[in-house]
């Protein structure tokens, strides 16, 4: 092989340059764009991350939205549940508060029947009253009349009989007296009289009462009390009666009271 001059080993370096050159700058434009897609790659794949983690998050926050929806699920089921117990409930009511109603419907007819029934009721107790009132009346008039049969009966008998039992001999005639106290007080002695023992002046003072009774006596001996502050003089007292029991009649002798019997008496004729 023919050696080369140095001139033409320069040339061609030369011109291996020039290739060289154009071969580097014809590679190096894509050289940028492998770069710059590599830089676009790793930015799409960065907002890739970036979406993913936002996509998860929203998966996450759309869980948490389906959890809460459940759950308002299950309370809304639970208040159609308790809003259907009340509305039986609210029936049960509606019905036992109808029932109630008419109750108190037969209740009030009942009350309106009882009231009519009491108004009747009162009327025949008015008319029952007044029929006692007029039998009290009679009977008041009968024992009145009783009483004063007693009473005259008394008048007529006692002085002789005083005269017997007490050596008393009555000065004036007996009689009822209506006596006044100094407290302005009136009182009704049935049996009053002035009377002498032993050049002695009294009084006999008595009652007269058809069936005598402890509660008489008592009343009687109060009335004497009295008596002797307005007469200041000696009384003797006696009491009349067509019966009595025996421990009455003891309670009388006790308080130092002369009993009269009825058939001690002389029948007015």
């Amino acid at each position: 092989m023919q050696s080369l001059t140095k001139d033409e080993l320069e040339e061609i370096f030369s011109i291996a340059r020039e290739v060289a050159r154009q071969e580097i700058e014809a590679r190096l434009p894509i050289h940028k764009d492998i770069i710059d897609l590599k830089e676009a790659i790793e930015k799409l794949t960065g907002a890739q991350l970036k979406t993913e983690e936002k996509l998860t998050q929203l998966e996450e926050a759309q869980i948490g939205v389906q959890e809460r929806v459940t759950r308002l699920e299950e309370a809304t089921i639970r208040v159609q549940e308790r809003l259907e117990r009340l509305e039986i409930s609210v029936e049960k009511l509606a019905e036992a508060q109808l029932r109630t109603e008419e109750r108190l419907a037969k209740v009030e007819d009942r009350l309106d029947r009882i009231e009519a029934i009491v108004e009747k009721l009162a009327e025949a107790q008015l008319r029952t009253e007044e029929r006692l009132n007029d039998l009290q009346k009679q009977v008041g008039g009968i024992s009145h009349a009783i009483g004063f049969q007693l009473e005259d009966r008394a008048y007529k008998s006692l002085p002789k009989l005083l005269q017997t039992d007490f050596g008393i001999i009555v000065k004036e005639k007996l009689l009822r007296r209506f006596i006044k106290t100094k407290y302005d007080k009136t009182f009704e002695i049935n049996i009053f009289g002035k009377a002498e023992k032993d050049g002695k002046e009294l009084y006999i003072v008595g009652e007269a009462k058809t069936n005598l009774s402890t509660r008489h006596i008592d009343d009687f001996t109060d009335k004497l009390e009295e008596l002797k502050e307005i007469l200041q003089t000696e009384l003797l007292p006696i009491m009349v009666t067509y019966m009595t029991e025996p421990e009455v009649y003891d309670y009388a002798k006790n308080k130092g009271i002369k009993i009269y019997y009825s058939y001690d008496f002389e029948f007015i004729t």
